[in-house]
Order: structure tokens, then C-alpha cells, then sequence
């Protein structure tokens, strides 16, 4: 790819804030640069909103809810479809603008606006499936009707590592149910969402009704939207840490509140599975997103009878990774985010490798300028090791032993997340005692990957609580009144 395309697709993109159809400057005109990771030069400026743009941005959603609300759920599907087909035809530029600002390669952004555009179809038939029910009283005086609305103002916090996919699964379901919102993109990753508002203008959102702000002080510039009495919903993708932060928060307007919060996923793999699959699924599990994923496999759980075998494929697999510049051709492995990110990653291993860790493959950050951290593979790994207990947001697999299934799955549930695991076995009995016996809100069966639009998303302990997707995802959109009907 040429500078000059890449300069082409940094140009595409409003450096500004969105707010009530408008694209506006920050008060004061404050700006804060976006990184390229695989340099660590600054692609652009963008502006830096105040808590007074965060109020304006919140005024616009609260005026324009009433209209939304009341427009035809035909009407809010076809805008999600306009979008959608939109996005699919300008795929090129955006997977350009993703790998610039957050570092994966091209082939992993195009996979991503499949996966994230698909939201906007998905939600786009679901916009006309809202309904209630209708019933008699059991003493036969009354009937009773049950509905759904709207919940309303709605704001968002969206993550770096998809920062479309986080955004549409969020946007989506807003649109479909009558809701209006504020979208607070990743300050590492605001691109992408500006980029959005663009499309969802061109296919017809009403002024209003998506805002988007942009902000390198967060907690300053959001803590006001949150304790805003016209707010009524807000959620959230990212750290637990902050996660509960925010929930504290929203107990004082009592908000809906929806939380995709940290990962610690285990990924089993017994002594009958069939490692062909099982490391297959295993390079999708660890190295989508180059590892920077909360689903991402965090602790490989392998029997000990097959732990060889499966540590050395696994090791091959990875060893024969290409890294570099995403936008370069043949890449497979980009940049970690930002420096922060490479150097926890780092002392991760390292912490490893001190309490006893073998290194099959990588172990270290290559020299030379941008964020990256060679795919790793580690045996021998101690259960008192960080990365055990850590999220590790990054290309390092870490691989553990067990001797029977119920080891296994106490190992798996030995952590205060439960968002994902994945479980690699032929017996269809062993399947269900499994799938039953994880405490996680998601399970892939002989499949390295879970996420689908059509399927609930969420987790239950530290990693948070609600449904993204799928049926479930709408009504996180929805409140239900009830109405007697007297005869």
C-alpha cells in the first residue's frame, strides 16, 4: 500500500466531534494526536472534547429521542441496511483507516467490517420484531397488554482493539429499538467511529440521534453525561476495573446498564480431541487481533498425554508467523496498540520464564521502531504465574497440564472472569459436562472462534453482565410496560 492511499483514507475522516448532525471543533479547539502503532508517529489530530461539548452532545441525543422514538420500525431497519451496504462497498478504505490506527494487518480489518457490519444487518430485521402480548386476567375483569419502547438516551464507551465491531453491536440495536445515544470512542482508536457517523448520515439517521465524542480525558469529560438525570442507559466494553467504576457510577441515576468487561478464557484440550482441529482452533482462539481480544485464549489447559504433541504444533504454527506493518503484503502478526500494551505483554512473559517457563517459540519484542512482541508460545507454565491469573492482550500462548476432566474444569474456573472457554473433545457426553460445568457466559465446542451477531455476546462474573447480539441484544434497548384494560 502507498503513503499516498493511506494519506487518501486519513483524509476520508472528520478530525472533529459529531453532535446533533453537525461536525464541530472541541471548545477552545483542543486537539490530542492518533498513533500508528507500527511507528509511533502521529496519523492525526482529532479533537479533544470538553465537558461542555460532552453536554452538548447529551442535549442532542435527549431532543431528538421523542421524534426517533416514534419513527416507523421499517424506517430505522432500512437505515441500518443503507448502512450496512455502505460499509461493505467502502471496505477497502475503512480496513486502511483500522490498520493504520490500531495496527492489525488488512486481512484481520476486512474481517472485522464483515464481522461488525454484519451487526447493522442483523439488527436491521430485528427493528421489526419488537412486540408485546396480549392475555387475560385470571379473574377474567381485565386484559392485559404488555409492550416495548424505547429505553432512551443512551451512552456508549467503545474499546480500541474492534473499533468498529464494538461500535455497531452497541449502535445497532440502538437504532432498531428507537433509541438515541452518545458514543464515546477508544482515545487510541477514534477513527474508525468518526469514519461511522459519516455512513450512518449518508443512509438517512436523523440529526441527533448518534453523536459521537471524542476525548483524550475520559472520566472528566463522561462522569457528567452518566450523572445526567435525562440519561437512561449505559454501557460499556473494556477493563473490569473500569467497568466497575462506571457502575458505581450509574447507581445514582439507576441507569440500564450493560457491561462487557475482561477475559481470562480457557481453552481445553482432552486426550481424545483431534489436534488437527485443535490447534487450528487454537491459532484463531490466541491470534485474532494479533491476541488482543477478551475472547482471545488466555490459558491452554492441554492433558498431559497430548500436552507434547500439541505444544510443539502450536509452537511450529506460530513460529511461522509473519510480522510487521499491517498494510504491508503477506503480514499476519501487526502491532500491539501502544507501547504500554507491548511492555505488559513482555513482563508477562517474562514474570513466566522467571518462575520456570520454557520458551517454545518468540519470548521477546523484536528491536526496531512500533509496538510489537514476536508470537509466543511457553510450557512448563506455573499456576502462580501473572499470566494466569492476568489478561495477556497479547500474540503469547501459555500452555498448562491436566490429568483428568474434572481438573480441567476447575483449572478453567479458576479466575474471577467467565466470559468464554473453548473445549476440544470427540465425547459427546464429555461435551455436555463440560459446557455445563463452565462458569462462563460463552462456550465454542471444537471452534477457535464464538462471536456471531445472530448469538448472544456476555459474560458472567468480573466479566460483566447483558447481552450483545443475537435475539437478547435488542432488549438491552427495550423497557416493557404493562397496561390494565378494564371491561
Amino acid at each position: 500500500m502507498t503513503g499516498d492511499s493511506e494519506k487518501q483514507a486519513i483524509a476520508a475522516v472528520h478530525p472533529q466531534l459529531f453532535i446533533g448532525g453537525q461536525w464541530r471543533d472541541a471548545e477552545g479547539g483542543k486537539t490530542f494526536g492518533v498513533e500508528d502503532p507500527s511507528t509511533g508517529e502521529t496519523l492525526v489530530r482529532v479533537a479533544d472534547a470538553s465537558v461542555a461539548d460532552g453536554r452538548a452532545a447529551i442535549d442532542a441525543a435527549v431532543a431528538a429521542q421523542a421524534d426517533w422514538a416514534r419513527t416507523p420500525p421499517r424506517d430505522r431497519g432500512e437505515i441500518l441496511r443503507t448502512a450496512f451496504e455502505l460499509i461493505t462497498e467502502r471496505a477497502d478504505e475503512l480496513a486502511t483507516i483500522m490498520t493504520l490506527e490500531m495496527g492489525k494487518p488488512l486481512k484481520e480489518s476486512k474481517a472485522e467490517i464483515a464481522y461488525g457490519s454484519e451487526f447493522f444487518r442483523w439488527f436491521a430485521e430485528e427493528a421489526v420484531r419488537i412486540s408485546g402480548r396480549y392475555s387475560v386476567a385470571p379473574n377474567g375483569a381485565t386484559r392485559l397488554l404488555t409492550l416495548k419502547q424505547p429505553v432512551g438516551p443512551c451512552l456508549m464507551i467503545t474499546p480500541w482493539n474492534f473499533p468498529l465491531a464494538m461500535g455497531t453491536r452497541k449502535i445497532g440495536p440502538a437504532i432498531a429499538a428507537g433509541c438515541t445515544m452518545v458514543v464515546k470512542p477508544a482515545g487510541l482508536t477514534p477513527l474508525t467511529m468518526l469514519w461511522l457517523g459519516d455512513v450512518l448520515a449518508e443512509a438517512g439517521l436523523p440529526a441527533g440521534v448518534l453523536n459521537i465524542v471524542t476525548t483524550a480525558r475520559t472520566g472528566e469529560v463522561m462522569e457528567p453525561i452518566i450523572r445526567d438525570p435525562r440519561l437512561r442507559k449505559l454501557t460499556f466494553t473494556g477493563s473490569t476495573e473500569v467497568g466497575r467504576s462506571l457502575v458505581e457510577q450509574s447507581a445514582e441515576g439507576l441507569l440500564r446498564v450493560s457491561m462487557e468487561l475482561g477475559g481470562n478464557a480457557p481453552f481445553l484440550v482432552f486426550e481424545d480431541a483431534d489436534l488437527d482441529k485443535a490447534v487450528e482452533g487454537a491459532m484463531l482462539a490466541k491470534m485474532r487481533n494479533i491476541g488482543e481480544a477478551c475472547t482471545a485464549a488466555n490459558r491452554f489447559i492441554v492433558h498431559e498425554s497430548v500436552a507434547e504433541e500439541f505444544s510443539g504444533r502450536l509452537a511450529e504454527r506460530m513460529a511461522g508467523l509473519s510480522v510487521g506493518r499491517g498494510t504491508d503484503d503477506g503480514i499476519d502478526v501487526g502491532p500491539l496498540v501502544e507501547a504500554k500494551q507491548r511492555d505488559k505483554v513482555a513482563e508477562l512473559v517474562d514474570d513466566a520464564v522467571g518462575r520456570g517457563a520454557t520458551v517454545l517459540t518468540g519470548g521477546s519484542a523484536p528491536d526496531g521502531q512500533g509496538y510489537y512482541y514476536t508470537p509466543t508460545v511457553l510450557t512448563d507454565v506455573p499456576l502462580d504465574a501473572r499470566l494466569a491469573k492476568e489478561e495477556i492482550f497479547g500474540p503469547v500462548a501459555p500452555i498448562f497440564t491436566f490429568t483428568d476432566e474434572d481438573d480441567a474444569i476447575a483449572m478453567a474456573n479458576d479466575t474471577e472472569f467467565g466470559l468464554v472457554a473453548y473445549a476440544f473433545t470427540r465425547d459427546n457426553a464429555r461435551v455436555i459436562r463440560v459446557y455445563e460445568g463452565l462458569e462462563t457466559g460463552m462456550v465454542g465446542i471444537n471452534q477457535g472462534i464464538v462471536s456471531n451477531p445472530a448469538a448472544p455476546f456476555g459474560g458472567v462474573k468480573a466479566s460483566g453482565f447483558g447481552r450483545e447480539g443475537g435475539a437478547e441484544g435488542i432488549e438491552e434497548y427495550l423497557e416493557t410496560k404493562y397496561v390494565g384494560l378494564a371491561l
